[in-house]
């Protein structure tokens, strides 16, 4: 069934983008002349394209009732565009389900003026780790560590609960695109609140990536945010992406301690550890649990850049990063094209501190201590190859299909890059090693070296696309949707 449905949503979006206009959901409308504007924010129903397709084909459409919305927010700006894609929620309206996806494309011509770059900046999920003594990286999740990918696919949880079954639905809440008065700083974001994250046990070895298919661990935070600033000089030619994330208070715990398929459920929050029927077991709390057994948190990123006609490499101090474990704690990773000239940066020096709230101390989470993070880029394989990974290594397949029908060019230099993450650019981790389970802020910068124009005027096509690089923006945008109708199959299955 998820093969049938990748086809369908394939198929349909090669026909949408061959259209004038793309249909969405009530009052929010997509149209090609809407990439020429300046700045819009606007919230689409991807199912609404599956339906239309399936309609006209004679496919087996989404139900009336079932939605899958996503925000939109893009700017186009001193020769700038970037177009921000977020998951808001997938409905049937009477259940909601979401999981937290966010990807930043921006698309510029370099420094040059010669070359046509588009850019991706996606957020892949949270990762809790415990250190053992065999650990590589101190501080930071490695293959010798013991890992739990923490992110909700959907699966049903009735056979875990009893009638005190937790709310699993999140609430998502758009932060309003502003800028200020000269349009050179723009301000966006989302926000969940009430987030429900399943944990499994997983491996990142390259060499033996795998999952155990048994969740271990629910958890709800109180919050996931996700805050943009994006900052453009056109004097120096440089677009500064800084996205600070909000990793909320963990409020409640359900730890599963599995007899080979049959799951014993116990509930910890900030007064005490529980049965499922509210009986007390001790006054350990879930803070407390997290500490003794030493559970860190950490964000998982990916990273991936198009340049057309040309090839790109990724260093950091004059090292090689792609497909390599390298520490970041210090430095930056630089993009450049195959002739030498510099097109992005992803900075981690700027940020390398994050701030932790302990609520247990002080329950207004005004007051915060400062800790080191530690990052690193990770070996490719662990997570592209890794069955618990499989929606967005279909993501990621899909993406270059779809800019064959956009501009053939691009498409001919982004097939193979793009075609799996197995050719990702690079994967990053950064960790906040102390943590017990309380909100955490912190903020990696990215910036693009671009050829802006320096009267402020909206974006002009570069000439070597033929009309393309919007295309391939919004190409992006909607792979996250196809993401989403992944997601969607999967929840009805579990």
């Amino acid at each position: 069934m998820v093969k049938r449905l990748q086809k369908i949503v394939l198929l349909f979006i090669v026909a949408l983008l061959l259209s004038n206009t793309l249909p969405v959901l009530a009052a929010d409308t997509l149209q090609p002349s809407d990439f020429e504007l300046e700045s819009w924010s606007k919230n689409i129903d991807f199912f609404d394209y599956v339906r239309l397709y399936a309609a006209i084909h004679g496919k087996t459409p989404p139900e009336a009732n079932e939605h899958a919305y996503l925000n939109l927010a893009y700017m186009n700006i001193s020769g700038l565009q970037v177009l921000s894609a977020g998951l808001f929620n997938i409905t049937d309206e009477e259940n909601a389900f979401t999981l937290p996806i966010q990807t930043t494309m921006m698309h510029y011509t370099s420094r040059d003026g010669l070359k046509d770059v588009v850019t991706a900046s996606s957020f892949v999920m949270l990762m809790a780790f415990n250190e053992t003594g065999d650990t590589i990286f101190d501080q930071s999740p490695d293959m010798n560590d013991t890992l739990y990918a923490s992110f909700s696919l959907g699966y049903d949880l009735d056979e875990f609960f009893d009638d005190s079954k937790p709310d699993l639905n999140s609430k998502t809440e758009v932060i309003p695109l502003t800028s200020s008065s000269d349009g050179l700083v723009w301000r966006w974001g989302m926000k969940y609140t009430d987030l429900a994250a399943l944990w499994w046990n997983t491996s990142i070895d390259p060499d033996n990536p795998k999952n155990d298919i048994r969740p271990v661990a629910l958890t709800v935070y109180d919050e996931l945010t996700f805050t943009y600033k994006l900052t453009i000089d056109p004097e120096t030619g440089e677009a500064t992406l800084s996205t600070n994330y909000t990793i909320g208070k963990m409020r409640d715990l359900w730890v599963f301690a599995w007899f080979i398929i049959f799951p014993f459920t116990t509930h910890y929050n900030a007064t005490g550890h529980y049965r499922l029927n509210g009986q007390q077991i001790s006054t350990e709390t879930i803070n407390d649990f997290l500490y003794t057994q030493g559970i860190k948190m950490s964000t998982v990123n990916f990273q991936a850049t198009v340049i057309l006609d040309h090839t790109a490499y990724f260093e950091s101090q004059g090292a090689n990063v792609q497909d390599t474990e390298v520490l970041l704690d210090d430095s930056s990773i630089e993009t450049f094209a195959d002739d030498g000239e510099k097109i992005l940066e992803a900075d981690f020096t700027t940020k390398e501190t994050y701030n932790l709230f302990n609520s247990t101390f002080d329950p207004t989470e005004t007051i915060y201590e400062t800790y080191p993070t530690t990052t690193r880029t990770c070996k490719i394989a662990g997570f592209a190859t890794n069955a618990i990974f499989a929606v967005h290594t279909s993501l990621m397949r899909l993406i270059p299909t779809v800019m064959a029908s956009i501009d053939p060019e691009l498409y001919a230099q982004a097939k193979d890059h793009l075609l799996d993450m197995s050719y990702a650019d690079y994967f990053y981790v950064t960790s906040y090693p102390e943590y017990g389970g309380y909100r955490i802020e912190h903020d990696p910068t990215i910036t693009a070296y671009c050829d802006l124009v320096t009267d402020g005027s909206l974006s002009e096509e570069p000439a070597s696309t033929g009309g393309g690089g919007i295309g391939a923006l919004l190409v992006i945008a909607l792979g996250v949707g196809l993401l989403v109708a992944l997601v969607f199959v999967i929840k009805k299955r579990g």
